[in-house]
């Protein structure tokens, strides 16, 4: 299947490593020059070498905070400059904190809601006027399986991203007429340098291996294993190719079948 992601412009927030780093090579290899931006420079030009290496994309890397606006106008002004359009906006950022509702001072909703829902607003805001003039523009959301089935412990990503599905719905109708579609993807377990990070906090406190836990949680999932950032950044591509074109409006997940929710 031809994708027509060839020439494609793309710029993809939070790609230095696990998910986002995953997209930006899965549409480097589709022929798209990508524009990718993280907040830690060796980490970020380590992802944009290893992905000139590997295929023969134009790589543009940006040092970029998805929770300043200031930085992200300079991220998508860049990206405009280097590659005279933009086709393809992927809006990933980490996640925030683990917390309950008592443990959570306004500090920490502003930051998650800066960093998790604004700098969605604040990157399709930018990149509109780029994405219009494309005329087959995609913009898609890097959210969670929280949107579809809220995750205790997890406050302040169950209430942002809920905010992007909504924001996202809106905007898929709005932008309907300039052959733009708006659609969010919803990872569910995913092996990625955070996941491992706390699953390691969670074996230590337990007395056991990160490996031992993985493993149970892998067991956990009807496919029996837990994703890897490339199975998410397959349907990512997808989303943004051509044959996706009637695709928007919608939230899907990649979880291996975990998530209860019917829709």
């Amino acid at each position: 299947m031809d994708l027509g992601l060839s020439g494609k412009a793309a710029l993809i927030g939070g790609a230095s490593r696990g998910i986002g780093r995953a997209i930006a090579m899965a549409l480097a290899r589709e022929g798209c020059n990508v524009a990718i931006c993280a907040r830690t420079p060796d980490a970020l030009d380590a992802a944009a070498q290893d992905i000139r290496q590997e295929t023969e994309a134009e790589v543009l890397a940006v040092k970029c905070d998805m929770a300043s606006n200031d930085d992200i106008r300079r991220f998508v002004q860049d990206a405009v400059a280097t590659f005279g359009k933009l086709d393809i906006v992927v809006n990933n950022a980490g996640g925030p904190p683990m917390g309950n509702f008592e443990s959570l001072n306004d500090d920490y909703w502003e930051h998650a809601l800066a960093q998790n829902l604004m700098s969605v607003v604040r990157t399709t805001r930018e990149a509109l006027p780029h994405l219009k003039r494309s005329g087959s523009g995609r913009i898609i959301n890097i959210t969670s399986v929280a949107v579809k089935q809220p995750i205790d412990g997890l406050m302040l990503s169950n209430s942002a991203r809920l905010g992007v599905v909504g924001l996202a719905k809106t905007l898929s109708r709005e932008l309907a007429a300039e052959g733009i579609t708006v659609n969010n993807v919803c990872p569910g377990l995913t092996l990625t340098d955070r996941m491992r990070s706390l699953y390691g906090g969670r074996a230590q406190a337990a007395g056991s291996t990160l490996e031992d836990v993985l493993a149970e949680e892998g067991r956990r999932i009807p496919l029996g294993r837990i994703a890897q950032p490339e199975d998410v950044a397959a349907l990512v591509v997808f989303l943004a190719s051509e044959p996706a074109r009637h695709i928007s409006g919608t939230s899907i997940q990649v979880d291996g079948g975990s998530t209860a929710a019917v829709l």
